[in-house]
């Protein structure tokens, strides 16, 4: 016989965060473990509220029995149960696991389990607000990682007024969604914005003063050359957060392993987001996280439904702030849409429109009769009709000139 300190809810999800509060918000009567004292909000929007552009409660997500401030510390499967740290046991009848990913925290010398200060992650909410609260005009900040998420930190930060170092160890920005080209004009957009940018860049370690809480002072290279911080911000990729499910012995391997019906090795458990593996993938993506709890939502209800993947589109939009004055070349913002695969094969047709003046650069793809990928800068007029004939795996008109791919209109 079941014993707990409280009734059996039918659905419960622990993680609060976008995968969480969607699945909430689809399917009643949820009970939702978050471990953030917030409530559930969009973490795709953290760089605008590091800017300044928009305050907490902007990006806040509707969800209805969120338990705030509260960690599952263990799974009873055999009695169906979670157990918290507050002391509170939850029974269930489903169980969800949103748990999310963690920052990777390079293996840095002078980088300890405790962060010296000036150290930050960027990937919650408290990350961003106490990085907040630590610039101020002048500030020497260096942002360790080039992708999407160092980006958007690195020109977060020189909107407040940060003299800001970018180092990337790849040989450009945003390597995983650009080709070379798309990322000089994204490299060529921060600089005038006053971001320094350094690519094949190898961080070594960190030098912070001596004494009981060290601070940090400089970023050292592996060649020896040393970057002045008095903020350091970690944006290192993430990995999923899959040590609850490994601890009760659900199969875990990138992330935590599901099936078509979101589902683990135990049936009575369902995994979405950051944390689970479909299929080999765990993507780690916004767009994945919604598809996955709007798919999970189904199934809960009893009606069919399946996941077969995501093909996701990234977004970012970069721009200057209103009172600052902008470097020759910048033309005070930047549209950037990417999807799919962009680096084309052997056999692939490339299609490239580039207008310099303008500062607008379009590239797709074209594998057999299919779009394989693509990135658009500037004008984003195409975007939306290229998205979804990617997204929906259309084959592409036989009489149709590639070239009219990258009209405005998208060849619709």
């Amino acid at each position: 016989m079941r014993t707990q300190t409280e009734n059996a809810a039918r659905v419960v999800v622990i993680g609060a965060g976008m995968a969480g509060a969607r699945l909430a918000a689809r399917v009643p009567g949820v009970t939702v473990i978050g471990e953030e004292s917030h409530a559930p909000y969009n973490r795709v929007l953290l760089a605008e509220v590091l800017a300044g552009r928009y305050e907490p409660d902007v990006i806040a997500l509707p969800a209805a029995d969120v338990r705030r401030g509260v960690r599952a510390v263990r799974i009873d499967r055999a009695e169906r149960r979670v157990l918290c740290d507050d002391g509170g046991v939850i029974g269930y009848e489903h169980l969800v696991l949103a748990t999310g990913s963690n920052p990777v925290l390079p293996p840095l010398r002078g980088l300890g389990h405790t962060l010296p200060d000036g150290v930050h992650p960027f990937r919650t909410l408290d990350d961003c607000l106490a990085l907040r609260a630590a610039v101020r005009p002048g500030v020497r900040a260096v942002v360790i990682g080039g992708g999407l998420l160092g980006v958007s930190a690195a020109r977060a930060l020189a909107e407040c007024g940060a003299q800001v170092v970018l180092a990337q160890q790849g040989e450009h920005l945003m390597e995983r969604q650009l080709d070379a080209e798309a990322s000089g004009m994204l490299r060529r957009h921060l600089e005038a914005l006053g971001v320094e940018v350094h690519t094949e860049c190898r961080v070594r370690g960190l030098r912070c003063t001596d004494g009981d809480t060290p601070a940090v002072r400089a970023v050292e290279l592996a060649d020896g050359y040393e970057l002045e911080a008095e903020i350091t911000v970690l944006a290192c990729g993430v990995r999923p957060r899959a040590g609850l499910a490994q601890a009760a012995g659900l199969e875990v391997r990138k992330g935590i392993v599901v099936d078509d019906e979101l589902r683990t090795s135990d049936p009575y458990i369902h995994a979405v987001g950051d944390c689970a593996e479909h299929a080999g993938t765990v993507y780690g993506l916004a767009g994945a996280a919604l598809e996955q709890a709007d798919v999970l939502a189904e199934v809960l209800a009893g009606r069919p439904a399946r996941y077969g993947g995501t093909r996701a589109l990234t977004r970012l939009t970069l721009r200057s702030p209103a009172a600052a004055p902008v470097a020759a070349g910048a033309s005070g913002g930047l549209d950037l849409a990417a999807f799919g695969d962009s680096r084309p094969m052997p056999g692939d047709d490339v299609i490239r429109l580039a207008d310099a003046t303008r500062g607008a650069y379009r590239t797709v793809v074209v594998r057999g009769d299919r779009l394989a990928g693509g990135v658009l800068f500037g004008d984003l007029a195409a975007v939306g009709t290229l998205a979804r004939t990617w997204q929906d795996d259309d084959a592409l008109p036989a009489d149709m000139s590639l070239l009219h791919l990258l009209t405005n209109d998208g060849g619709s």
